[in-house]
């Protein structure tokens, strides 16, 4: 299937689509979010997003020249920016300052009689470390997903969902939502794929056609010595093209992609299993465990057993 690669990623940095707060106004109004609330990046959660469900709101955040105007069902993903000023409405008169409200404002999600002329939900993407390093470096500071682009079809029908089950107060709404939540982010990347030019990278890479059978040789059998003659073949390229085309795209050569590839399985295996180190260097390609470790801690900046220990510290402390 055309997205496996995409998902595949995706399951292994643990992306997680998250609802968290929403802003809704009546008349002349601005937000200056300050640091105490979700909308607002931080360390924690670098990545969020703002949906526009009702009205219109002009948007502004750091390093982004001028603000975009956000019409109803436009979303906006906010990369590692560090303040976000949000205004709405017009007529006579200073604006009103309001606050985001902390958790979903469902009763504002029901209809016209709700009570507000604009209405925005914001959320944030929870990344694992290796997400941090991909998607993020993908990402530009501010992208804009709008309502009206032929891509942006399965995106909708995904975010009704998700609030006609925010709404509807069912058995099951919790696990329901956290699904829909998480569908609606696949939805969210899908869109901004298909309407924006992507940097050099990681989802740049995963989505090229012409790459992709390449690709998917490297991720079927990461612990192969592979070769850029054979990958060139797979992919219908002389070997000089394919080389280029691939750093192009991916912002590193084939090689260093793999490598990169094969870490980020380490990292995985090494928390949620009891592999030994000698047997997932063996698995992941590498001559011996000396090679395996100098390159994971080149890469992720600790040994494999200091990174299982630190993990599974962290996973217990968060189970406790």
């Amino acid at each position: 299937m055309a997205d496996d690669q995409l998902s595949e990623a995706l399951d292994l940095v643990e992306v997680r689509g998250v609802l968290s707060s929403g802003i809704a106004g009546r008349g002349p109004w601005v937000t200056r979010v300050p640091a105490a609330y979700p909308l607002q990046p931080s360390a924690a959660h670098p990545l969020k997003f703002l949906i526009m469900v009702r009205g219109r709101a002009r948007l502004s955040t750091d390093g982004v020249d001028g603000p975009i105007e956000l019409e109803p069902g436009d979303i906006a993903i906010l990369n590692r920016r560090t303040w976000l000023h949000v205004e709405s409405g017009a007529g006579d008169g200073p604006r009103r300052e309001i606050l985001p409200e902390i958790g979903v404002p469902t009763a504002r999600l029901a209809g016209d009689d709700s009570g507000v002329d604009d209405l925005l939900i914001g959320g944030r993407v929870e990344l694992n470390p290796a997400g941090d390093a991909l998607l993020l470096e993908t990402l530009p500071p501010l992208g804009h997903i709008r309502a009206a682009a032929d891509a942006a079809g399965a995106l909708h029908a995904r975010l009704h969902q998700l609030f006609d089950e925010v709404t509807g107060n069912r058995m099951g709404s919790t696990f329901a939502i956290q699904q829909h939540a998480q569908l609606l982010l696949l939805e969210m990347l899908r869109a901004y794929v298909d309407q924006a030019e992507l940097p050099p990278g990681w989802l740049r890479v995963l989505t090229d056609q012409r790459l992709r059978p390449a690709l998917r040789l490297m991720h079927a059998e990461p612990g192969r010595h592979w070769g850029l003659e054979e990958l060139a073949h797979e992919a219908a390229m002389s070997r000089t093209t394919f080389a280029e085309r691939f750093r192009a795209v991916a912002g590193v050569p084939p090689l260093a992609y793999l490598n990169r590839w094969r870490m980020l399985l380490a990292r995985r295996a090494l928390r949620d299993s009891d592999i030994p180190v000698r047997s997932l260097a063996a698995e992941l390609g590498y001559t011996s465990e000396s090679a395996f470790s100098n390159a994971f801690k080149r890469e992720v900046g600790e040994s494999p057993l200091r990174h299982r220990h630190r993990m599974r510290s962290e996973l217990a402390a968060v189970r406790a």
